[in-house]
């Protein structure tokens, strides 16, 4: 996995990726939002709608602790080993909204991800322990590792699933 030498790099990096992503969404019109094509496991709308729930997710899980709850990891109604319904949560709190009001939701969460990573301080963000929603997992993440994992590393797959969905689509 990528790891980063400073705050900016990861910044730099999620920035990168995640115009990479969604600006390939820019040619699909929104009649086909919704369509599958075979080999892809996902719509455009689905594409979106899970990189916006996995950020609404870190971003609930901040919020909480700063409340002084508890966080439970991914969310008290679903487990670990139950991610597609977790998926399916993502898709139908989506579902209604066009395209370009997914893209526009997308760049807001990028920015408030963006936000949140420059309001830690670099041992909370790059050592284990920096929140107790990081530490809900045996494997005890740096908070780095979180956002790593849940905007570059889905925004670079991703992005290869709608480049896919497009050629099989003639767009």
């Amino acid at each position: 996995m990528q790891a980063y030498a400073s705050k900016q790099a990861l910044i730099d990096e999620i920035t990168k990726r995640a115009r990479l992503f969604i600006d390939e969404f820019r040619s699909v019109d929104n009649l086909n939002k919704d369509s599958f094509v075979d080999e892809v496991d996902r719509t455009p709308s689905q594409m979106i709608a899970y990189q916006l729930g996995w950020m609404n997710l870190i971003l609930s899980w901040e919020q909480d602790n700063k409340d002084g709850k508890e966080v439970i990891t991914p969310t008290p109604d679903y487990k670990w080993n139950n991610l597609g319904g977790l998926y399916q949560h993502f898709y139908d709190q989506y579902a209604d909204h066009s395209l370009d009001a997914l893209i526009d939701r997308f760049e807001r969460d990028v920015t408030k991800i963006i936000q949140l990573i420059e309001s830690y301080q670099d041992n909370e963000l790059f050592e284990q322990g920096g929140r107790q929603w990081a530490t809900t997992t045996p494997s005890s993440w740096p908070i780095w590792k979180w956002l790593h994992i849940n905007t570059v590393a889905p925004f670079k797959s991703f992005r290869a699933k709608i480049r896919k969905w497009k050629k099989l689509s003639g767009i």
